[in-house]
């Protein structure tokens, strides 16, 4: 039976050709922009190089300090205290703090090389999976010894030396001060803001005061728990470290809010500007599903108004179908089928065009060493929004077309001649 719906589906879709064309565009430019965008999402939040753990990891970046005025202020930590109470905790099987990326310049023959330079601690490269192109990370006697060192992208390779391999042992000169490089590792993306940079140096290089004391700064704290399953109670720990912390500033301030948050928490937080990690999490999914579904109404409208057209054009086969017996229930099925194989249609064509624009996103230089594609979760979820869309565009359509009296759609038919 089902195979008789799909050939019947067929044929109706290359009976009206016009219909057909204004269907799939539809269809296949709604969910081309919702992989699209679903693609930036899964690169920007998803388990992908370096960060190919994040299913264990927690990141301290956002601090909190209200203050007995009324006021708030939000900032990244300072190396301070997370060196002073953040590696005093126990469940971690690794912690690592890193400077946010600073710019930096160097300079080849006369043309200035704009650079994105961070400063990290030894763990970085252990909590971390990059992927060494030739050499290796600078070691905790490095950092301890402040030697001037570094770990450089495959583009400040090729850009600085002329060469990706080989460079080695060579020496780089940002900001008039150089360093050996130990390492090259393949280029990181723009979007993973807290492992992104072309240079990486001992944080004990760091042209900040390291020993200041005041809670608020420029640092990032990455945490890695032992296992998925223990990444709560990492996050226990860290919020009962962070009750402990004596308040540096009694007269003044009257609460700190600092938190070890997964990857999306991290990023929701500072651009809610709101502590209360589900408020912010709520709004930012209530705002993603409502502006998904007013994305997705206008084209299921359409594909509604189009299929009640196609309806009323097959008048007659319906009333001979309930003339010889076809139930409303055979008639449903076989509308929601013909819809659902159109709309399947429309994603494979929608997945084509994700590709490719996928493609010309990658090659545009927009967001830095960024390589763009679908996956399997891509996949999975278009695939999903498609028969989702099948069915939402299908079923009034399918009702209305059940409702029809043989007689009734008999004289439709007939009328229209």
């Amino acid at each position: 039976m089902l195979l008789s719906y799909l050939k019947i589906a067929w044929k109706v879709l290359l009976r009206r050709k016009f219909f057909t064309f204004i269907s799939l565009f539809g269809i296949s430019f709604t969910l081309m922009v919702l992989l699209v965008v679903y693609s930036l999402f899964d690169h920007f939040l998803g388990p992908h190089y370096p960060e190919t753990r994040n299913n264990r990891m927690l990141y301290a970046n956002f601090l909190n300090m209200r203050f007995k005025s009324g006021g708030n202020q939000n900032s990244p930590p300072s190396y301070y205290l997370l060196n002073r109470f953040v590696r005093t905790l126990k469940e971690p099987e690794l912690i690592s703090i890193s400077s946010q990326f600073a710019p930096a310049s160097a300079y080849i023959s006369g043309k200035k090389l704009k650079l994105d330079l961070k400063y990290t601690d030894a763990p970085f490269w252990q909590l971390l999976e990059f992927n060494f192109l030739e050499g290796k990370p600078y070691t905790e006697p490095d950092v301890r010894s402040a030697a001037h060192v570094a770990v450089i992208n495959e583009a400040t390779a090729r850009q600085y030396f002329g060469l990706s391999r080989g460079v080695v042992g060579k020496t780089i000169e940002l900001d008039q001060t150089r360093y050996r490089v130990t390492g090259v590792v393949a280029d990181v993306p723009g979007m993973r803001i807290n492992t992104y940079a072309d240079v990486w140096v001992p944080i004990s290089l760091s042209t900040e005061d390291l020993q200041r004391t005041e809670f608020t700064g420029n640092h990032v704290a990455l945490l890695l728990a032992k296992s998925p399953a223990d990444v709560e109670q990492m996050e226990a720990e860290f919020d009962r470290m962070v009750r402990a912390i004596p308040n540096p500033d009694p007269k003044n301030i009257e609460q700190i809010n600092f938190h070890a948050d997964r990857m999306l928490a991290s990023i929701v937080r500072p651009l809610t500007g709101t502590y209360n990690t589900s408020k912010g999490l709520t709004m930012f999914y209530s705002a993603i599903s409502l502006l998904t579904l007013l994305f997705m109404l206008l084209p299921a409208l359409n594909l509604v108004n189009v299929n009640v057209s196609r309806i009323m054009e097959r008048s007659s086969e319906i009333g001979v179908r309930k003339a010889f017996g076809a139930t409303s229930g055979a008639l449903v099925r076989q509308f929601l089928v013909e819809n659902i194989f159109l709309t399947l249609v429309g994603a494979v064509v929608g997945l084509a065009l994700a590709w490719g624009s996928l493609q010309l996103l990658s090659n545009s230089s927009l967001v830095p060493y960024a390589q763009f594609g679908l996956n399997w979760r891509i996949f999975g979820w278009g695939l999903f929004i498609s028969l989702g869309f099948g069915l939402l565009s299908g079923v009034y359509p399918a009702y209305k077309m059940s409702r029809l009296q043989a007689v009734q759609a008999l004289r439709s038919a007939n009328s229209s001649k």
